[in-house]
């Protein structure tokens, strides 16, 4: 059995920003469009008229104040609401692919690696291009990895739980490293209509080079530990899938997109994240005091700070818990690995740190982590 490490993250940031201000006058001329179409129906109480967005409710009940995104003129464009990707032949690289190789590659040269030191590739996200071929195997092959790649989906834990195959299939010695990548474009299937949504969602992609602890670089991270959990849950949900056309839905549907219930999500997800972490670090011996730095899913800023609290019998710091849901809003399973690749570099040799994910599913999986010196690698 191998000890393993984390040897180096990637990021890709998409080129387009969309502001809250630029959202909300696009949510605004929306609503305004669809008043006016169902004018005599909200007359006559038989059609709820949409409310405005703003700035403040935005900001209030997220923390979110911008996002990344791949196409920003569909998303603004009050008569589409959704972006404009156009459709690639199948002898062109696929978009999530794309940026992939992006983040892999950034990755890669991080550690000082190449392709031919990894054996293995997951393409981990809340939701994929396509069913088949995987996009792992796609991902693979345009970076040049020789080995095995496959796909999975635990929606915004899909990182975490990427992360414990990976190590497993490191540790086993079945790899000597896997790149586990998390292409989010989340733009695609985010409810851009929706009042209490239509700011959550950011696009980006993430990547972490996982490899046995003696070929990573100095200052790699040991992997001490992984914990995964899952329960079902209808609170967040997304029904798209490939059976709508022999049901013969419309694809326009309000649940082909995502879809919450923000407030029991929040009182459920806080107490079993804050349990979960808290039962992880017992099983190795630590306290939540000793962790240097949690990096947390970045879905909303209360969560986190409620969830940090909770561990820490303290309000908690940015510097004990990073944020950049600011920034990328809330990018699924690539927001606690954002918080890492972007907060770790001042993590002293022998500090611990906690890489946290919780999403649909429920699902939570957690990742705890030792600065390595340079004599340790």
């Amino acid at each position: 059995m191998h000890r393993v490490a984390i040897s180096s993250t990637g990021l890709f940031t998409p080129p387009e920003v969309i502001t809250n201000a630029e959202l909300v006058a696009s949510y605004n001329a929306y609503a305004a469009l669809q008043n006016a179409q169902h004018a005599e129906a909200i007359a006559a109480g038989t059609h709820t008229a949409l409310t405005d967005s703003s700035v403040e409710f935005i900001e209030k009940a997220s923390g979110i104040q911008r996002r990344y995104v791949m196409e920003k003129s569909g998303v603004l464009d009050p008569t589409r609401m959704r972006p404009h990707f156009t459709p690639r032949p199948d002898t062109e690289i696929s978009l999530m692919a794309e940026i992939a190789v992006k983040a892999c590659q950034d990755a890669l040269t991080a550690a000082g690696k190449t392709a031919a030191d990894v054996d293995g590739v997951i393409c981990a996200a809340a939701n994929m291009q396509r069913p088949y071929p995987a996009m792992a195997v796609e991902i693979q092959t345009a970076l040049g990895v020789q080995g095995y790649g496959f796909d999975m989906n635990v929606a915004c834990s899909s990182a975490t739980f990427a992360l414990e195959q990976a190590v497993n299939a490191v540790r086993c010695g079945s790899a000597r490293a896997v790149l586990v990548v998390n292409p989010e474009i989340t733009s695609g299937h985010q409810a851009w209509i929706d009042r209490d949504c239509h700011f959550i969602f950011g696009d980006v992609c993430t990547a972490i080079l996982v490899e046995r602890l003696d070929l990573a670089p100095a200052g790699a991270f040991e992997v001490l530990g992984t914990k995964l959990l899952s329960t079902f849950s209808n609170n967040i949900r997304n029904n798209h899938g490939f059976m709508w056309r022999a049901e013969d839905r419309n694809p326009e549907d309000r649940d082909q997109l995502f879809r919450q219930e923000g407030r029991k999500v929040f009182k459920e997800v806080c107490p079993m994240a804050a349990e979960h972490m808290e039962q992880h670090l017992q099983s190795l011996g630590l306290t939540p005091q000793q962790v240097r730095r949690f990096w947390l899913h970045q879905a909303n800023l209360g969560m986190n700070q409620l969830i940090a609290k909770k561990l820490l019998g303290r309000e908690a710091t940015t510097d004990d818990a990073p944020v950049i849901l600011d920034e990328f809003a809330n990018t699924a399973s690539a927001g606690s690995i954002i918080a890492f690749h972007r907060h770790h570099a001042n993590i002293a040799a022998g500090e611990v740190g906690m890489i946290c994910s919780f999403g649909a599913g429920y699902s939570i999986g957690s990742v705890v982590v030792k600065r390595l010196s340079s004599a340790d690698a």
